[in-house]
C-alpha cells in the first residue's frame, strides 16, 4: 500500500537522484582536466630537462674526445721540442765540414762523420714516426705561420717575400707548428702574388696550424 500520510513539502524537498550524477560529473572532469594539465606541464619540463642533459652529456663526450686525442697527438711537444736541439747540433757539426774536408779526412773521421749522418736519419725517423715532421721551406712564400723572418736579403731575381734562405729548418707535430723555421726573406724583386689559402696549407705538406704549448 502506498503511505499517503506524507507531507507533500516532504516529497518536494527530497533531491531528485537524476540531477546528483551530473552535478558529481562535472566536478570530477574539472580535476581531471586539471590533473591533466599539470602532467602534460610537467612532463613538457621533464622532456626539455632531458634533452639538455643529453645535449650537455654529448658536449662533454666530444670534449674529452677532443682532450685525448690531443694529448695523444700533442703530449710529447715539450719533449719533442727538447729533442730537437740535439738534432740541430747534429746539423750544424755535419754542415761544419764541406765535401772538400771530408774528401781529405782520414778514414777514422769519415766513419765518425757516417755516424752521426746516420744517428741523425735515425732520429729524424724516430721523431716523424710520433708525429713530428721536418720541414724546409726554401723558394717558398713567406708565411708568418709557418716561419720566422731573421732578416731580409736583397735578390731582383725572386718576387719579394720570397724565402731566399733557411736560416733553421722548422718542424710540425700532427697539424700544428712545433717550431717555426727561421728564415731569410728576399726583397727587391717584383710584389709576390697573395698567397691563397691552399698555397699556405701547402707550404710544409699541412693545413692550417697554430704553436704548441710548452
Amino acid at each position: 500500500m502506498t503511505d499517503s500520510s506524507a507531507h507533500p513539502d516532504e516529497a518536494r524537498a527530497a533531491p531528485d537522484p537524476a540531477e546528483a550524477p551530473a552535478e558529481v560529473s562535472a566536478a570530477e572532469q574539472a580535476k581531471v582536466a586539471a590533473l591533466v594539465e599539470t602532467l602534460a606541464r610537467e612532463s613538457a619540463e621533464n622532456k626539455d630537462k632531458l634533452l639538455r642533459a643529453l645535449a650537455e652529456m654529448e658536449n662533454m663526450r666530444r670534449r674529452t674526445e677532443r682532450a685525448v686525442a690531443d694529448a695523444r697527438d700533442y703530449g710529447i711537444a715539450a719533449f719533442a721540442r727538447d729533442v730537437l736541439a740535439v738534432a740541430d747540433n747534429m746539423d750544424r757539426s755535419l754542415k761544419a765540414l764541406d765535401a772538400e774536408l771530408r774528401e781529405k779526412a782520414e778514414a777514422g773521421v769519415k766513419a765518425l762523420l757516417d755516424g752521426v749522418e746516420l744517428t741523425e736519419r735515425e732520429l729524424l725517423k724516430v721523431l716523424e714516426k710520433h708525429g713530428v715532421k721536418k720541414f724546409e721551406p726554401q723558394g717558398e712564400k713567406f708565411d708568418p705561420n709557418f716561419h720566422q723572418a731573421m732578416f731580409e736579403l736583397p735578390d731582383p731575381s725572386v718576387p719579394t717575400g720570397t724565402i731566399a734562405q733557411v736560416v733553421q729548418a722548422g718542424y710540425m707535430i700532427g697539424e700544428r707548428v712545433l717550431r717555426p723555421a727561421l728564415v731569410a726573406v728576399a726583397k727587391g724583386g717584383p710584389k709576390a702574388a697573395p698567397a691563397t689559402a691552399p698555397d699556405a696549407a701547402n707550404a710544409n705538406g699541412n693545413g692550417p696550424a697554430t704553436d704548441v704549448g710548452s
